[in-house]
């Protein structure tokens, strides 16, 4: 499987060069691609001197706009799949192999490295949006998804070419509900994933309950007005 591992980084000087080379030490037949998604720190300047594969965004597109350059790139490029990989450290690349394992097994269309596939959910207010968002998917799917908004997940050459053409592909757990409503097959796999250990995440307590009122009503209502597709 001819692979890409896309990290879109927004502000991530203090963890991208742990990242990457943890990435480089531990997948070194992986190839990567830095997406810097207009950062205001050195972020870029950090890229440029390691010498890293990058594209340098001008202006800050966001996450899924991020992502989607880097699914671009792979479409050009000839991609068979893609690895949505964070840059904030979070993610091991001890787990990729597994997840490339299961899609090749199971012929999967997206794979996605979970902590919750043989890890019970905690039970605490930081994850009240998961659950919620787990019992959201099942209500409109009838598929279970232990890790809804784990960020790190594997994409085949038929999501690629979707995710790369389609602007409202966004790599949320609304777009995952929508393309298991509409016959796209998703497996996960148990992983472990670390704590940041530097710099700051966008999802505070006010921006983490936004985004999970914003993520239940996409599932819940307006993913029933998307234009439908079949995979």
């Amino acid at each position: 499987m001819k692979l890409l591992i896309v990290i879109p980084a927004y502000n991530e000087r203090e963890n991208i060069e742990r990242v990457v080379d943890n990435l480089k030490a531990n997948c070194p037949q992986c190839d990567y691609i830095v997406v810097n998604d207009g950062s205001k720190d050195k972020t870029r300047s950090v890229c440029r001197e390691k010498g890293y594969n990058l594209i340098d965004l001008p202006v800050n597109l966001g996450l899924a706009g991020a992502f989607q350059t880097g699914l671009r790139y792979a479409k050009i490029k000839d991609y068979d799949a893609v690895l949505q990989f964070d840059a904030d450290g979070q993610h091991l690349p001890q787990y990729i192999q597994a997840m490339v394992e299961c899609m090749e097994t199971y012929n999967s269309d997206i794979v996605i490295g979970s902590r919750f596939v043989n890890v019970k959910k905690p039970k605490s207010l930081r994850m009240v949006g998961s659950y919620l968002i787990s019992r959201a998917m099942k209500l409109t799917t009838g598929k279970k998804i232990s890790d809804p908004t784990s960020g790190m997940r594997l994409f085949n050459r038929k999501m690629i070419n979707e995710f790369a053409t389609d602007a409202n592909f966004a790599p949320e757990p609304d777009t995952i509900s929508f393309l298991l409503k509409n016959g796209a097959t998703v497996r996960e796999v148990q992983v472990e994933m670390r704590e940041r250990i530097a710099g700051q995440s966008y999802l505070n307590l006010i921006n983490a309950a936004k985004y999970m009122i914003k993520m239940g009503l996409s599932i819940v209502f307006i993913q029933w007005f998307r234009k439908r597709k079949e995979f």
